[in-house]
C-alpha cells in the first residue's frame, strides 16, 4: 500500500444561526493514499462538498470546524501537517498548490470579467516562480493536456487549406493566434465540458498531490461527462495524485474510484472497496441510491426512491434514526403493453408536426472566413453567413406522446424546443401545432397559442425570479392570460397547482432561495402546468438534480401526464432517462436528426455510431457496461 497522504479525523463542521446550530460535517474520518482515488457520494446536503471545503481551509461563515485534524503529508517531506491547526496566511501556502479543487459549477467558480487566460496564468502566477510569459505559455500547454486546446500539429492540418486559398495569412502565424484566441475568451463563450476542462487545467497547474473533485461532471452530456472522466483517470495515472471524487451518482462513482464513502446527514454511513459497496450495500440509503437511477435493460412504470429503502426519524435531542424496509418492487411495462400504445397513438392526428425546419445565426466578422456556412450562401467567405443549428428537422408527435429528444450539448437540442415555441424565430420551414402553421402568428395570436404550449427550462435556480415569492410567480401566467376574475381565485388556482406537485400551499408564502432544487423544478411544473396546456416541453429539466430528486421529478411528469392527458417533448442528454420517460426517441447529431424509432429499438438495435457512443458512454458500474464503454470511445 502507498503512503498515507491525507488523513482525515473525527472531522466535525459547524454552522451557527441566531436560533440554532447545525452540523454539517458530523465526526467523519477517512484516509487517502497517494495515488489512490476516493470517491464521497450523497445527495444534496450530506456534507460532501463541506467536507471539500474543510480539507481547503474555505469553510465559509458562520461556519467553522469545531472538532477533529486533517493531516495532510507534502510529497518530499515525511512529516505530516495538520491543517486545522494553521492559520489562515499559512493554509494558503498549500491550497491550490499541493492540495487543488475542481468545484462544481465552472461558470460561477470563473470570474465572467476576465478572460480564462488571465485567470489560468493567475493561478499559475501565484504560486510558481515564473515570468508572465512563461506562465502564458504553460496555460497554453494545459491546455492542450487537457484537450480543450488542440496540438500544433492537429492546428496546423486544420488552417493549411485555409492558409493556401487565402495567401495573406503565414501558417506558423495562424497557428499562434489559434492559440491565442483561446486564451482570450470568456467563461460565457465556453460550453460547460470546455469550462470544466479549464478548471482542471487550473487545478492541476501546480502539479497537487491532492485533487478535489467536487461533482465535476454534474448536468454535462453523458459523452463529455466520459471524456473528462477518461482525462482524469489519465492524469491521475501520470502525476501520481491522490484524488477525491464527489458526486450523487454512486453509478458514477464506481467507475472511477478505488475506495468510496457514502454520506447522508454530515455521517459516513458506509464505506469500503467500490466493488463492495456498489454490488453488495448494507445501508438501506446506499441501496437507494443504486436503484433510483434509470436502467437501460429494464422498463419499470416508476422508479424507485430512498424513501422506498428507509424511514427516518427525528430524536429529541437532533439525532437521525434511520429504518431499513423492503421497497414494493415496480412493475415491468411489457413490450405487448409498449407495442399496444404505440399503435394507438399514431393512429392519431398529429397534434404537432415539424417540416424541413432550417435555424441559424449570423457569423459576422472574419471568423466568417474559416467557418462552413448553409448551402445557400454565396460563398465561403460570405461576411453574412449562417452558422446553421437545425438542418432539414422534420418529424411529428401525437397528442399523449412522450417523444424524447437526445443528443450532446450543441447539437440543437434547446434551440429545437424553443424555436417550437417561437422564442428563436426559424429561417424556413413549417411548425404545425394543431393543424396551424405557427410561424404565421403574431401579437395576440401567438400570445393564445402559448397558453396550450409551455416550457420547464434546465436550470430551476434561474428559472425563478428570487425576488417574487413563489405563489406569484406561479400566479403570474394566469395574469398574463387573465384567468381568474379575482386575485384570490388565482391563489386557490396557485395553491392547488402547488398541492398538485407536493409541495402544499403553504409553500406559496416562500421564496425560491428557500427551496432545494428538486422543490424548485416542482414549482417550474407547476406554473407550466397554470395554463393547462395540451403541450410541455422538457428541457433539460432533471438534468441537474440528484438521482434520488431526479426519480421523484420523473414520476411526477408521468404521473401529471397521465392525469392532465398531456403531450411532451422530452430533452436530455442522458438516453436512460429518456428511455424510461419516452414512446419514442429522436437522437439528434450536428443540428440533425440522425436516428429515430421506439424507445426499445433505440436501445437494442441502435444503428447509428452515434448512438451507440451515447449508449457506451451512461454510467452503469458493471464490469462488461464498463468494457463496451471503453471500446467504443
Amino acid at each position: 500500500m502507498s503512503e498515507i497522504v491525507l488523513e482525515v479525523d473525527n472531522l466535525q463542521v459547524e454552522f451557527t444561526s441566531d436560533d440554532k446550530t447545525v452540523k454539517a460535517v458530523d465526526g467523519i474520518s477517512f484516509r487517502l493514499h497517494r495515488g489512490e482515488t476516493l470517491g464521497i457520494v450523497g445527495e444534496s446536503g450530506s456534507g460532501k462538498s463541506v467536507t471539500s471545503l474543510a480539507v481547503m481551509g474555505l469553510i465559509p461563515n458562520p461556519g467553522r470546524i469545531s472538532g477533529g485534524e486533517i493531516w495532510f503529508s507534502p510529497q518530499g517531506n515525511g512529516k505530516p501537517i495538520n491543517l486545522v491547526s494553521l492559520p489562515a496566511t499559512e493554509i494558503q501556502l498549500y491550497r491550490g498548490g499541493d492540495i487543488a479543487m475542481i468545484f462544481q459549477e465552472p461558470m460561477s467558480s470563473l470570474n465572467p470579467v476576465f478572460d480564462i487566460g488571465f485567470q489560468l496564468t493567475e493561478a499559475i502566477l501565484r504560486h510558481q516562480n515564473i515570468s508572465p510569459s512563461e506562465a502564458k505559455r504553460k496555460a497554453i500547454a494545459l491546455l492542450q493536456e487537457v484537450k480543450l486546446l488542440p496540438s500544433d500539429e492537429q492546428i496546423q492540418q486544420h488552417y493549411l487549406n485555409f492558409a493556401a486559398r487565402q495567401n495573406e495569412f503565414k501558417l506558423a502565424e495562424l497557428v499562434e493566434q489559434h492559440k491565442e484566441m483561446i486564451l482570450k475568451r470568456y467563461p460565457h463563450q465556453l460550453s460547460g465540458g470546455q469550462l470544466q476542462r479549464v478548471m482542471i487545467a487550473m487545478a492541476i497547474s501546480c502539479n497537487p498531490s491532492v485533487l478535489i473533485a467536487d461533482e465535476p461532471t454534474t448536468a454535462l452530456d453523458v459523452t463529455v461527462q466520459a471524456t473528462i472522466m477518461e482525462l482524469m483517470g489519465e492524469l491521475q495515472q501520470s502525476r501520481n495524485m491522490a484524488m477525491i471524487f464527489i458526486t450523487h451518482d454512486l453509478g458514477l462513482i464506481s467507475e472511477i474510484a478505488d475506495q468510496v464513502a457514502v454520506m447522508y446527514k454530515g455521517k459516513i454511513v458506509e464505506c469500503g472497496p467500490v466493488e463492495q459497496v456498489f454490488n453488495c450495500p448494507r445501508h438501506p440509503y446506499t441501496k437507494g441510491l443504486v436503484a433510483c437511477r434509470p436502467r437501460l435493460e429494464r422498463r419499470p412504470r416508476i422508479l424507485l426512491t430512498v424513501s422506498d429503502y428507509m424511514n427516518t426519524e427525528e430524536t429529541s435531542d437532533g439525532q437521525i434514526v434511520i429504518t431499513s424496509k423492503t421497497p414494493i418492487e415496480a412493475p415491468e411495462v411489457n413490450p405487448e403493453e409498449l407495442t399496444q400504445r404505440w399503435n394507438q397513438l399514431s393512429q392519431t392526428q398529429p397534434l404537432l408536426e415539424v417540416r424541413d425546419l432550417y435555424v441559424g445565426f449570423p457569423i459576422q466578422g472574419l471568423l466568417a472566413r474559416f467557418t462552413d456556412t448553409r448551402e445557400t450562401s454565396t460563398t465561403l467567405f460570405n461576411p453574412a453567413g449562417y452558422h446553421m443549428v437545425i438542418k432539414g428537422v422534420s418529424f411529428q408527435v401525437y397528442p399523449g406522446e412522450t417523444l424524447g429528444l437526445v443528443g450532446e450539448s450543441g447539437c440543437g437540442k434547446t434551440t429545437l424546443g424553443r424555436t417550437l415555441l417561437r422564442l428563436v424565430e426559424p429561417i424556413s420551414g413549417q411548425i404545425i401545432f394543431a393543424g396551424q402553421d405557427i410561424r404565421n402568428l403574431e401579437g395576440k395570436a401567438l400570445q393564445q397559442l402559448r397558453r396550450k404550449m409551455q416550457i420547464i427550462f434546465q436550470n430551476p435556480f434561474a428559472s425563478l425570479n428570487p425576488r417574487i415569492k413563489v405563489g406569484e410567480a406561479v400566479m403570474e401566467p394566469l395574469l398574463i392570460h387573465s384567468v381568474g376574475s379575482t386575485k384570490q381565485q388565482r391563489r386557490e388556482l396557485a395553491a392547488g397547482l402547488l398541492e398538485r406537485v407536493g409541495l402544499g400551499a403553504d409553500a406559496m408564502k416562500r421564496y425560491p432561495h428557500q427551496f432545494s432544487g428538486g422543490q424548485r423544478q416542482r414549482i417550474c411544473i407547476a406554473r407550466a402546468l397554470a395554463l393547462n396546456p395540451q403541450f410541455i416541453i422538457c428541457d433539460e429539466s432533471v438534468s441537474s438534480l440528484d438521482v434520488s430528486v431526479q426519480a421523484q421529478v420523473l414520476n411526477l411528469l408521468k404521473e401529471l401526464q397521465s392525469d392532465f392527458q398531456l403531450t411532451y417533448i422530452f430533452i436530455s442528454h442522458d438516453l436512460s432517462v429518456v428511455k424510461f420517460m419516452s414512446d419514442r426517441i429522436l437522437v439528434m447529431n450536428q443540428g440533425q436528426i440522425v436516428e429515430q424509432g421506439t424507445a426499445e429499438s433505440i436501445y437494442r438495435e441502435p444503428k447509428e455510431e452515434y448512438t451507440q457512443k451515447l449508449i457506451a458512454a451512461i454510467p452503469t458500474g458493471s464490469i462488461e457496461r464498463k468494457r463496451r464503454r471503453n471500446s467504443v470511445l
